[in-house]
């Protein structure tokens, strides 16, 4: 039974659709908010035999449409780890996330590094600010309650990313708002205060940025891993990662430092 409901869990949550059971790293990537799991998972085709891609699918959308939306970031940690833990034992892992899925990345690997002792092998990061940043507060005090539709729409358009003819379709819209609404509503309960001698991680951090997004204070993560720090910027906005000359870029930089993590 323990199995069965594992399994479950596992198809539920995570989406991975070039399996590799002999690759030497998993490599799980985080959606952005509003977020489903149809571009990170397909990056697989991209990657070597040596690295199996997967991706987060959190409630609320695509096959999990039907679930209620988690109502903060310790529901969805939780999850993640209750799921992961056991396959995150067996193989060295490593974490991409991309705007509020940097945060959520952020989030579940402290709390494997701390209930567990599990550290992924290089954290990579892309459109967000660091967690322990002042420059988060903004995001946090958007009045969500009180947003109307219409003002977080305008403000996944000025993001980018979602293509016009989606916008066109009323169905779709509505969903894509909602969801939105409740990713930053679970971003809001984020927080992660860092002590003065606490560093949480060890390992490797990459941060990412689009050239023309704007910008992010990366500065901070030097302080989150005794491990190197580095930074990129890739041509585009909000949404470079998806450009197919940035995907090339992302997967075989992505590769180069999984594979000189000495497996």
């Amino acid at each position: 039974f323990c199995f069965v409901f594992f399994f479950l869990g596992m198809e539920k949550l995570i989406v991975c659709p070039y399996k590799r059971p002999n690759a030497l790293c998993r490599l799980i990537c985080f959606p952005w908010a509003g977020g489903g799991t149809s571009q990170l998972a397909q990056w697989g085709k991209l990657f070597s035999s040596s690295i199996e891609v997967s991706s987060v699918r959190l409630p609320g959308r695509e096959s999990r449409l039907k679930e209620p939306f988690a109502k903060d970031m310790t529901t969805i940690v939780n999850e993640i780890t209750s799921v992961l833990e056991k396959e995150l034992q067996e193989k060295p892992f490593a974490f991409f996330g991309h705007s509020f899925g940097s945060y959520i990345s952020f989030a579940v690997a402290l709390h494997l590094k701390e209930k567990y002792e599990l550290e992924p092998i290089h954290l990579f990061v892309s459109g967000a600010h660091a967690p322990n940043s002042e420059a988060l507060l903004p995001i946090k005090s958007i009045p969500i309650c009180d947003a109307e539709d219409e003002d977080i729409l305008t403000y996944i358009q000025i993001l980018g990313g979602t293509p016009s003819e989606v916008l066109q379709n009323e169905d779709i819209k509505k969903q894509l708002i909602r969801t939105f609404r409740e990713d930053l509503r679970v971003l809001q309960t984020f927080s992660f205060e860092k002590t003065e001698r606490n560093i949480p991680f060890s390992c490797d951090i990459t941060c990412f940025n689009g050239s023309e997004d704007k910008a992010h204070d990366l500065e901070a993560w030097h302080d989150l891993t005794s491990g190197d720090t580095s930074f990129y910027k890739l041509p585009g906005g909000h949404f470079y990662l998806l450009e197919p000359s940035n995907e090339i870029f992302l997967t075989k930089h992505i590769t180069r430092c999984i594979e000189n993590a000495g497996l």
